[in-house]
């Protein structure tokens, strides 16, 4: 019914007083379920992030250990925001910050990251944006390796591209310097599948079988399509 949590409360009251529920129904309300939890976080204009990652955990009965969580940031272009991920993905996600109204930049990640003292947990992080690389339109997007781009003549022809060397500000398409560490940074199954992957898959063998084996699945696709 999207009502504000005033209006929601006046229509509980309602309902138990004109009879609309049965005797045993009972109606419970959180109006201070996070009270316990705001002394951990931080609000600066419209960034609120966490201060004391080890106190949150702590209140929340769950054992912190940098090694086995993994920092995600969501992209957005008008409200990013970072939980913390278990490994083994059998606990629940840890929001860390929420940001409204920053655009998703270097300087907008660097505040983030200082926030919630990365450098103290260094937690593995999945995105890329945070090596400095140029989101779009690149010649070399792929902070890993050289694989140009442009260079459609070896496409599905060259397999092993050489390796990034320099991954510092105007070298092949990087725009910044880098917030975290390269090992630090995972690749994200969903990025993988929206564009990553659509860059990795030109370096395997066209005539392969990798290649047999997909049209004979999909029969009715197009070559391009496959």
């Amino acid at each position: 019914m999207e009502l504000l949590k005033v209006k929601a409360e006046l229509l509980a009251s309602r309902m138990k007083q004109w009879k609309y529920l049965d005797e045993g129904v009972k109606i419970t309300l959180h109006p201070y379920r996070k009270k316990n939890l705001e002394e951990f976080f931080t609000l600066e204009g419209t960034l609120v992030a966490c201060k004391d990652v080890d106190g949150l955990f702590k209140t929340l009965n769950i054992s912190h250990c940098s090694d086995e969580w993994r920092l995600f940031i969501d992209s957005s272009k008008v409200s990013p925001k970072a939980v913390l991920l278990d490994n083994g993905n059998v606990l629940s996600s840890i929001p860390v910050t929420n940001a409204f109204g920053i655009e998703e930049s270097d300087d907008s990640m660097k505040q983030l990251l200082q926030y919630i003292k990365y450098e103290t947990y260094k937690w593995n992080i999945v995105i890329a944006l945070l090596l400095g690389v140029q989101l779009r339109y690149t010649k070399f997007p792929c902070f890993l390796c050289e694989w140009d781009s442009r260079d459609k003549a070896h496409h599905y022809v060259k397999r092993i591209w050489p390796a990034r060397q320099i991954l510092g500000p105007r070298h092949k398409n990087v725009n910044h310097h880098s917030l975290v560490e390269s090992s630090r940074i995972l690749l994200p199954p969903l990025r993988i599948k929206l564009g990553l992957m659509k860059i990795f898959v030109k370096a395997m063998d066209r005539n392969g079988t990798t290649f047999l084996q997909l049209g004979q699945k999909f029969p009715l696709f197009s070559d391009a399509k496959i």
